[in-house]
């Protein structure tokens, strides 16, 4: 769960600032936006793609997962993020997820070897 709380924080932080700073959203829907993004990406790419696939695949999924929701988002909303500045936050989220991969495969090895 503190795993989970730590992927929603950094998220949180860095989606939020950098969307609220580079468009015209409010800072509840971008805090909103980042808050659900952190969630379908821990879903999708920390419990069913990493330990399947491994760091890289996993990576690049929650990359492009964060590049799509941002996109998508911000045409609903009409935000005025340019294609360069959803990668530029894409890329940079993609970055921490590494990062973030590397802990959660460290401590999920641990654990297995607990169990033998």
């Amino acid at each position: 769960m503190a795993k989970l709380v730590v992927k929603l924080l950094v998220h949180g932080a860095m989606i939020t600032a950098l969307v609220y700073m580079l468009s015209n959203a409010t800072l509840i829907s971008a805090l909103l936006a980042a808050l659900g993004i952190g969630i379908v990406a821990y879903l999708l790419g920390d419990v069913m793609i990493l330990p399947f696939t491994g760091n890289t695949v996993a990576t690049i999924a929650d990359a492009g997962l964060v590049f799509l929701m941002l996109w998508i988002i911000a045409d609903v909303t009409g935000w005025t993020l340019s294609f360069s500045e959803i990668l530029l936050i894409a890329v940079l989220a993609g970055v921490f997820e590494y990062v973030y991969h590397i802990w959660l495969l460290r401590d999920d090895a641990g654990v297995r070897r607990q169990r033998a």
